[in-house]
């Protein structure tokens, strides 16, 4: 790899020399692969023998020895895993320790959270209950995020598209803040071209001015006594160590020292007065990573859940034509896990789930359907939600030919005797997606942008292990 002109000569200055030294060499090599296992959705029968658990995520996190073909594999487009970097799961390893011995519900905010890998680590990590609100600025980025979180399952969350500035609108709201900000990217040199190709020094300097205007506008919605988790894929410290120390000179914040076994070859922040975490490739077996947890002043985090209250829901909404809809169809109660603590309300034709839970006066919400005329169309979101009801729906198990041809769009074949009506087709005993049966053929309702648009090989390649 030819790397920047200046870029090794800028991270070797002072006392951050011997932590470079071998930089250059290790970005040369290929990068490991690792997926992160939903422990909610993950199926009886485990991971092969040669997936090494990653040691700051013995629970989910696995190093896999060659990178497979993932489009390829339906449990991926299920949620049972997702695919990333094993630097990146230690933001769960954070948040854990951070919420250690609390059972009570948080509030959650990943400030910049596409495409939701960091986000959803943190779902795995925070007390159950927590609603966690996830933000991202660029809308295309925003559109994966909302795919990846559907995936995922977890209802409790706010999904927005839009700058950190309106956070600071919301003060003391949170009780904890991951800024996984962007930056210039020098971690990810070895997996992407383009970060070499963009790199500079006046880059450096652009991000890291445009990362303390985020940390500005965050501050304010981090309650007292909150956490914030500051973390970067880059390694100049210009852009981190630099960032840490204004933080605790303008706001007074302190570093939380995150435990950490010797044998996982973390290092330490440059500075030996600051706690935080660096992932260097060649010392750890991940991308470049920096990462800090970061305390405010006071004692009032973790004091008061996420609001539970009525969800405010405005019923049905007209059309532009000033006809009000039909009623939600009864049924899609039954849809729905007893207990789950939603309200159905209808969003136009969309049927949405609101739930009482709410952070700065929004509730979390899960589309579980739409209306068309009499009929009541269940969503994909539904099926891989955590609390959709099993055997709301006739299911169907599929082989996974059957499931990439569904993930493609394409028509299922039922078989015999299958009621006609919504069917759910299923895929290692884990919800796939919904076709409807109309008896001489089934319609998809995959949704269209998140089709697998490639050709599927034959044979079909090896799974990942799972």
């Amino acid at each position: 790899m030819n790397l920047p002109e200046g870029f090794i000569e800028s991270l070797s200055q002072g006392s951050g020399a011997p932590l470079f030294a071998g930089l250059p060499e290790a970005l040369s090599l290929d990068p490991v692969v690792s997926v992160r296992i939903d422990p909610a959705k993950t199926p009886c029968g485990g991971w092969a023998a040669d997936a090494r658990a990653v040691p700051w995520a013995e629970a989910s996190g696995r190093y896999l020895p060659a990178r497979p073909a993932f489009i390829f594999d339906p449990l991926m487009h299920q949620g049972a895993y997702y695919v990333q970097d094993a630097s990146s799961m230690f933001l769960g390893h954070a948040v854990r320790h951070i919420t250690e011995g609390l059972s009570a519900p948080v509030a959650y905010l990943d400030a910049c959270a596409a495409p939701g890998g960091k986000t959803g680590a943190a779902i795995d990590a925070l007390p159950p209950g927590s609603v966690v609100w996830a933000n991202e600025y660029v809308p295309q980025r925003a559109a994966v995020l909302r795919e990846n979180l559907a995936k995922k399952g977890y209802p409790l969350t706010i999904v927005t598209t839009g700058d950190t500035s309106r956070f600071a609108a919301l003060p003391a709201s949170f009780d904890i803040i991951a800024a996984d900000v962007p930056c210039s990217g020098e971690g990810m040199m070895r997996k992407d071209a383009e970060a070499v190709a963009q790199w500079s020094p006046g880059l450096v300097a652009q991000c890291a001015e445009l990362q303390r205007s985020i940390l500005q506008n965050l501050w304010p919605a981090l309650r007292p006594g909150g956490f914030l988790i500051y973390s970067t894929c880059t390694f100049n410290r210009r852009e981190n160590e630099d960032n840490v120390h204004w933080l605790i000179e303008t706001y007074g914040a302190e570093t939380v020292a995150l435990p950490a076994d010797l044998a996982w070859a973390i290092a330490p922040a440059l500075d030996r007065d600051i706690h935080a975490c660096r992932f260097i490739p060649g010392r750890t077996e991940g991308e470049g990573l920096f990462l800090a947890v970061l305390r405010k002043p006071g004692d009032e985090a973790f004091t008061s859940q996420p609001s539970a209250e009525k969800s405010g829901a405005k019923g049905a909404r007209k059309d532009r034509r000033g006809n009000k809809p039909a009623p939600i169809p009864a049924e899609t109660q039954s849809w729905l896990m007893p207990g789950c603590g939603a309200t159905l309300t209808l969003d136009g034709e969309r049927i949405m789930a609101v739930f009482s839970q709410s952070v700065a006066g929004t509730h979390p919400s899960l589309e579980v359907g739409t209306v068309k005329g009499r009929d009541a169309i269940p969503s994909q979101q539904l099926a891989l939600s955590r609390i959709y009801r099993r055997g709301a729906f006739p299911e169907v198990e599929v082989d996974r030919t059957s499931a990439l041809m569904y993930l493609r769009g394409e028509a299922s074949q039922l078989p015999s005797g299958t009621p006609r009506g919504h069917i759910l087709l299923t895929y290692r005993d884990l919800p796939l997606g919904f076709v409807k049966n109309i008896g001489n053929r089934c319609n998809n309702l995959y949704p269209r942008p998140w089709r697998i648009l490639s050709a599927l090989p034959s044979p079909l390649p090896p799974l990942p292990g799972i």
